[in-house]
């Protein structure tokens, strides 16, 4: 099964055999039992939906309780569906890391961290002004439109605003580790969302 979903527990270094470090991010992947099998005679498209991380029942509502224990799973905080990733699974079995081999480049998705309103050199490297004595361009954007013609900004400027927060996509992530005694997957280099974060891991096709 080429997905899974996981929590991000952070980052660490492992040594390796001639003294270089590498840096890897801890993903604690899984059991996500497959909730429903999509197919393109019944549904019109083909994907499986995973469940992840159990909570208690009185966070859910009924028609959520009803769906989960159509098929005999608990309560769960998460449940995500994977386009074209059915594969051979079906209703009731359970994915963990152990579907997965090192060595695998995987892509990994989620939430990124929020940054709230920001200027245009962090949002968008912008580069900055003179910082000698008398300028007043120090971290300002600049010209962003003429005065006469057409006396306004045009639609998609970059500029300031809200940074951050939105769904990003890494990929080239190489599977250095896997315990599958702790469900847990190391991957090497960074992963999108703070600690704890929920993400969706995917082999990179």
């Amino acid at each position: 099964m080429p997905a899974i979903l996981a929590k991000k527990l952070g980052m660490t270094q492992r040594f390796l055999e001639d003294g270089r470090v590498e840096r890897v991010t801890v993903l604690e992947a899984g059991p996500c039992p497959v909730l429903a099998v999509r197919t393109q005679d019944v549904d019109g498209y083909v994907a499986v939906q995973l469940g992840f991380d159990a909570l208690r029942e009185r966070k859910l509502t009924k028609p959520e309780l009803g769906h989960l224990k159509k098929v005999g799973a608990p309560a769960l905080r998460t449940i995500k569906e994977f386009r074209d990733e059915a594969g051979e699974l079906v209703v009731g079995e359970t994915v963990t890391v152990e579907n997965f081999e090192v060595g695998q480049t995987v892509k990994v998705a989620g939430k990124s961290k929020g940054k709230g309103f920001q200027g245009t050199i962090k949002r968008h490297n912008f580069a900055a002004g003179p910082k000698s004595h008398g300028s007043h361009n120090v971290r300002a954007p600049g010209s962003v439109g003429a005065s006469a013609t057409p006396s306004r900004v045009f639609k998609g400027i970059k500029g300031p605003g809200r940074m951050g927060g939105g769904r990003v996509t890494q990929k080239g992530l190489e599977i250095v580790e896997l315990i599958a005694d702790r469900n847990l997957m190391l991957v090497r280099g960074s992963v999108p969302g703070p600690k704890g974060a929920t993400v969706e891991v995917r082999t990179d096709a």
